[in-house]
């Protein structure tokens, strides 16, 4: 499956907060998330294993308690179950999401 990425739209995620989906099948989902400057991911854990990959800008992660500054070119992988969140630090800081298994709820 291709996905062209101008031809994904965004969708509201949260305040200041919007999400393209550009792929899922099988086991994996692939999510591009861009915040704008102050966005919060609020503090949340699910039953999914997730890597996040920033592509753009910098936030603030929190990973169960373990918080980091991480800027463009950094990764985090989250386990399953674990608790994270996010605050962005600069205007469209941008993150890449791979989930596994796909996470149902973005799907609706």
């Amino acid at each position: 499956m291709f996905v062209l990425g101008k031809e994904v739209h965004s969708v509201l995620a949260d305040e200041g907060v919007t999400r393209k989906m550009l792929g899922h099948g099988g086991s994996q989902m692939m999510v591009e998330v861009t915040f704008k400057e102050g966005a919060i991911g609020s503090m949340h854990s699910h039953h999914h294993e997730q890597v996040s990959y920033i592509i753009d800008g910098s936030f603030e992660f929190n990973l169960a308690g373990d918080i980091r500054t991480v800027a463009k070119g950094d990764s985090i992988y989250i386990p399953a179950n674990t608790l994270h969140g996010v605050k962005a630090l600069e205007e469209n800081s941008v993150i890449l999401d791979v989930f596994t298994p796909q996470r149902e709820d973005f799907l609706d």
